[in-house]
């Protein structure tokens, strides 16, 4: 009897230890889509016509320890020195990032979208949710004013994981005017534990991803907690998240606006979920992004290049 017990014992023990390494690779590893995917979803909930008819140049970046980013430029029809970089969400790619662009098209904007590690035409590899992804972006906004001498103002604009990478990226130094963050995390513990209790399973399997983050990866999931690099930061941000988001709360984005130094703006669009602010009413989004830069005095400048 206790032979069979101490054998039942062991196996239990080898399903624990597989699980918790199998953990991290669920939340770090996540299908990825296609670019055609992406953009046959975009194309789906809004038109995106405007695509075709942009000029359009690809290049790649070298990001953090060399990994390569491919990157887009998309020339505003109207001759500009203003620039955005535009950070996607988790499993999409620089596809993802379209939705945004005719606002800053209207804005006067040339708008600059990338595929994050681990996403579209890049090598596959784990997302750190904003660790090195944060040094990827540091990396693609010097490589812009390199690039492109004329530039005379450089905007971030983020959704979620891409939000979570831009407010990770501002404990850098780096030549940036604006941020724009919309439905990002504080803390992605926080909405780890919180998916975890919405599907009713333990919360405490956290802990093993973590366990197994570490062990298999050598990075910490309690580490991923872009709201700490607001401390000291004197950047004017904008928040943007959906009212009814309940994948990411709405609390995360009140937390991150609270914590920030310098001028800061939150502004929560009614009955839109995760990631469908700016789907689901345009005009408004549009509205509180041209008033913020009008505020920090940067819309001014665009209005000089019309």
């Amino acid at each position: 009897m206790l032979k069979i017990l101490l054998i039942i014992l062991c196996v239990l023990l080898a399903l624990l230890i597989a699980f918790t390494l199998w953990l991290p690779s669920f939340v770090m590893l996540g299908k990825r889509q296609s670019l055609q995917e992406a953009f046959d979803w975009q194309s789906e909930h809004y038109d995106t016509s405007f695509y075709a008819g942009l000029e359009k140049e690809d290049y790649v970046v070298s990001g953090f320890e060399g990994y390569a980013l491919h990157a887009e430029l998309l020339k505003n029809p109207e001759p500009t020195e203003l620039y955005v970089i535009i950070s996607h969400g988790y499993t999409d790619n620089r596809m993802g990032a379209l939705k945004y662009v005719p606002m800053y098209l209207q804005l006067g904007y040339n708008c600059i979208i990338y595929d994050l590690r681990g996403h579209g035409e890049n090598e596959r590899t784990i997302t750190t949710y904003g660790l090195r992804e944060a040094e990827d972006l540091r990396l693609l906004a010097e490589d812009a004013r390199e690039r492109f001498p004329e530039m005379a103002q450089l905007g971030l604009h983020g959704e979620s994981l891409g939000a979570a990478t831009t407010i990770s990226s501002l404990k850098y130094d780096m030549p940036i005017d604006f941020a724009v963050a919309d439905c990002g995390f504080s803390d992605i513990e926080n909405v780890l534990r919180g998916g975890y209790r919405s599907a009713h399973l333990p919360e405490q399997i956290f802990d093993l991803a973590e366990l197994g983050s570490r062990i298999r990866y050598g990075v910490s999931l309690k580490e991923m907690r872009p709201i700490d690099s607001l401390d000291g930061c004197e950047l004017p941000i904008l928040f943007m998240h959906g009212e009814e988001d309940a994948f990411i709360l709405p609390a995360n984005s009140e937390a991150m606006a609270a914590r920030t130094a310098g001028y800061s703006e939150l502004h929560l669009i009614p009955g839109a979920g995760h990631a469908e602010s700016v789907l689901v009413d345009p005009e408004s989004y549009e509205r509180c992004v041209r008033a913020f830069l009008e505020t920090i005095g940067l819309m001014r400048a665009a209005e000089d290049e019309d």
